[in-house]
């Protein structure tokens, strides 16, 4: 696959940390909320409230944090509409949520199809896909849509007749690692590629857990590939492919706070350990003196190895919940996020590749109409006229006219050849004069003809109706559908845009201030006495040992995690082996 000429520049995942709001249950049971968002400045705190008062508060910064009280658009338009933007020019994106069971993944990546407000990122880029084609001109697109998913680390086509039939993970050096037989379809419309999407949800593997009564029991990637042609002034196509992996995460969780037990039991196992091996994948790439990155541990890090620390442009969603009995499974989440915003991919256009569907498609239509055409040509030089000289040859001319007029031309010839027939059937059997056996041999002259006419008319339909199969599938925008509606929309979405890339970059510009302040107070403080300056080192030691203690107590929290994360597994494996006591190892 050819990449665009110039050197693809580093850039780091983005992630973004989103809060749910408390819900009835929390409430009621009189649990605290411990997690504080500064949205202007991208800022997650999180209280314990089993510390100290003195403890200092766990604090994370990120590229954008979105409270209990976010919309659903703000966020599409904010963080994931440039992704889209980028795909739909060529590079590879993926979105994806993680987070704890019940922290509202689905609800992000899905939303409410049916409500404007709270669709999800899923609909909201199916919308925006579409509406960049109809506004898009000297364009010709082409997109497909495939759903899988991961369930006890098996792949399962969620659009695919079988539904027990698992797929294979395969590799190659141009397109890398693929799913075999997984199965496309050509999407035309939003209505179309949401009627696909519905069809594989009703497939996806749920089921109830202590946390979340529909729970997500698997990892779901919906996958979209818009291909793009695009003709320069020269009359040169070139082809531009973006896919889009849109990932919903089946939820992090302790198999003792959850409650499962059997068949929940063996998938959270499958769950937790495929989630483990993203953190260490993530971790790997993060360390930097890794020489191995571990993809090849789950299924899941397999899929996505293109989108961490490869050929894509990534946006993590870190889901939390606010309550304070969900602490631990927050600072977690949190802990995973702040690792993975520091992963580096190297994003490039995918410009040209052998594999492209549409360049397929364009060269089987050109074939179609070259083969129109052709015969166009032959049924002009075989043309009579009534007096049974041929018609000057027009075949030249023919050859060189467009393919809409190429079938037109055909299909009126047909039609004439079709009027001579009948009106010379109508005159032999008018003529008074003409024996009956003489009209029987002109009639059957004439039934002859009708069939070779005949045939050559379904002939022609076949080829016009494999024409316009082809065509239907390809996408091109233009003024010709776009209204005054829409053109009022796209002014709106540009300004949106602008506002939400100001809003960033003041952000980022908090961010760097917060980090400068301290800093520069530091070099540029001049001591008017030496009680000031005690004062002030003071002041510094304070700080340091702040910090220290501050990371002191991460490292304890850490060990604490990690023997959590071992009982658990402890317990996991010993209630796998009372169940199944021909099992004799675990993993």
């Amino acid at each position: 696959m050819k990449s665009s000429s110039a050197a693809a520049a580093a850039e780091a995942v983005k992630v973004v940390v989103r809060c749910r709001p408390m819900n009835e249950q929390e409430t009621a049971n009189q649990h605290e909320r411990v997690v504080d968002m500064d949205v202007d400045r991208g800022v997650v705190e999180l209280r314990n409230i089993k510390a100290a008062d003195t403890d200092p508060r766990k604090t994370f910064t990120f590229d954008a944090v979105y409270d209990w009280n976010s919309k659903q658009q703000e966020l599409y338009d904010e963080t994931f509409r440039p992704l889209i933007n980028s795909v739909l020019s060529g590079f590879n994106g993926t979105i994806f949520a993680y987070g704890q069971t019940g922290t509202g993944k689905t609800y992000t990546m899905e939303g409410i199809r049916d409500d404007s407000d709270q669709r999800g990122v899923i609909p909201n880029s199916f919308e925006h896909i579409f509406s960049y084609i109809a506004r898009s001109s000297n364009q010709q697109f082409l997109i497909r849509a495939s759903y899988l998913e991961i369930y006890q680390e098996e792949i399962r086509d969620l659009l695919g007749k079988d539904q027990k039939r698992r797929l294979e993970l395969k590799e190659r050096p141009d397109t890398g690692v693929f799913v075999k037989d997984l199965q496309q379809f050509v999407c035309k419309s939003v209505n179309e590629i949401q009627h696909v999407m519905t069809v594989g949800n009703q497939n996806r593997a749920v089921g109830s857990t202590n946390m979340n009564l529909h729970s997500s029991r698997s990892h779901a990637i919906f996958i979209i590939t818009i291909e793009c042609s695009t003709m320069d002034e020269k009359g040169r196509s070139t082809i531009r492919v973006g896919k889009l992996n849109l990932v919903d995460l089946a939820g992090s969780e302790r198999q003792s706070k959850t409650g499962t037990a059997g068949e929940r039991l063996k998938e959270a196992t499958k769950i937790n350990l495929s989630l483990s091996a993203l953190g260490n994948v993530i971790s790997a790439l993060v360390d930097g003196k890794s020489t191995h990155i571990p993809y090849r541990d789950s299924k899941l890090t397999r899929l996505l190895q293109d989108s961490l620390g490869g050929n894509s442009k990534t946006i993590m969603v870190a889901n939390i919940g606010p309550a304070s009995y969900n602490y631990d499974e927050t600072i977690t989440t949190l802990r995973y996020a702040n690792r993975a915003k520091n992963i580096k991919n190297k994003p490039k256009v995918n410009e040209d590749p052998k594999d492209a569907i549409l360049k397929e498609y364009q060269q089987e239509l050109a074939r179609l109409k070259a083969q129109l055409k052709q015969r166009g040509g032959r049924k002009k030089k075989k043309k009579k006229r009534p007096d049974g000289e041929e018609e000057d040859e027009e075949g030249e001319e023919e050859e060189e006219e467009e393919g809409g007029e190429e079938e037109g031309v055909e299909a009126a010839d047909i039609l004439h050849q079709q009027r001579e027939l009948d009106e010379e059937r109508n005159r032999i059997l008018n003529d008074q004069h003409m024996i009956a056996e003489e009209k029987e041999r002109y009639l059957s002259e004439l039934k002859s003809k009708e069939a070779e006419l005949n045939a050559s008319r379904e002939v022609q339909e076949k080829l016009m109706g494999r024409i316009q199969t082809m065509e239907s599938k390809l996408l091109r925008g233009g003024k010709n559908i776009i209204d005054h509606t829409n053109e009022q929309q796209r002014a709106l979405q540009l300004r949106t845009q602008e506002l939400m890339d100001q809003k960033k970059r003041e952000r980022e510009m908090l961010q760097r201030l917060g980090k400068e302040e301290e800093s520069s107070c530091e070099i540029a403080s001049t001591f008017s006495s030496l009680q000031a300056e005690v004062e002030a080192k003071t002041r510094k030691l304070k700080k340091l040992f702040a910090k220290l203690q501050s990371v002191k107590q991460e490292m304890g929290d850490l060990h604490e995690e990690f023997c959590r994360d071992r009982v658990d597994l402890q317990h996991t494996h010993t209630h796998i082996h009372n169940t199944n006591p021909n099992v004799s190892s675990f993993i």
